[in-house]
């Protein structure tokens, strides 16, 4: 992404946008995977928000608030439970933190390796299924329709 984007964040900003990461997504020694708030995946979410940017912004402001000051200064306990209310109040600047935390991290090839998936992008060797596995389309039979009927 380009640089407007690491202007968009103020330095404390990215810092208490590091520590939700690490709440999100802890690393975790027991399946060998760092956290959302590793320098790399971390650098990826900051330069990934692009047309997010404003919303990410707003929630990183409603997280200040309620923290009464900087996220990242809380002790364990109370940015658990700030974290907590932030992310299950929902909402579109929340739902914006939570892509772009989700899909750096399962992008990272250190993460896909854990899963053993092979670190690469789908295309264009794709990914196999197994034929006549029909079921795999039922979420799509049960969306409603996205065109408009011609008549």
């Amino acid at each position: 992404m380009s640089q407007e984007t690491h202007e968009v964040f103020t330095a404390a900003q990215k810092r208490d946008l590091r520590a939700l990461c690490a709440l999100m997504i802890p690393a975790s020694a027991q399946y060998g995977v760092p956290g959302a708030d590793d320098a790399l995946i971390f650098a990826d979410i900051v330069d990934s928000v692009g047309p997010d940017a404003a919303a990410v912004s707003e929630a990183l402001q409603t997280l200040t608030s309620m923290s009464r000051g900087s996220f990242a200064d809380l002790d364990v306990e109370e940015s658990a439970s700030v974290a907590e209310a932030f992310l299950s109040a929902g909402g579109n600047s929340v739902g914006a933190v939570s892509r772009a935390v989700l899909q750096c991290y399962y992008r990272d090839d250190r993460v896909m390796r854990s899963l053993d998936l092979e670190a690469r992008p789908p295309f264009p060797q794709g990914h196999t299924l197994v034929e006549g596995d029909w079921s795999l389309l039922d979420v799509v039979r049960a969306r409603r329709p996205m065109w408009r009927d011609v008549r």
